[in-house]
């Protein structure tokens, strides 16, 4: 596995947990920036596939080498 797909899934993954569950919204909240929640979908449903399409791109050039 090379570089830009590893980088790739580790940022999907970050992304997906923060995504998907209260994690991010427990620590804006904790810190005093609940303000921020209502943005929490246009900033990270964009980047979630920004990393899948890094991740892909790696692979698929990773195969032609």
């Amino acid at each position: 596995m090379n570089r830009l797909t590893r980088n790739g899934l580790i940022g999907a993954v970050i992304t997906a947990i923060c995504c998907f569950t209260p994690l991010l919204v427990w620590v804006l909240g904790g810190i005093g920036l609940v303000g921020l929640v209502a943005y929490l979908d246009v900033v990270l449903l964009p980047l979630l596939a920004v990393f899948i399409a890094i991740s892909a791109w790696g692979y698929f050039r990773q195969g032609v080498r």
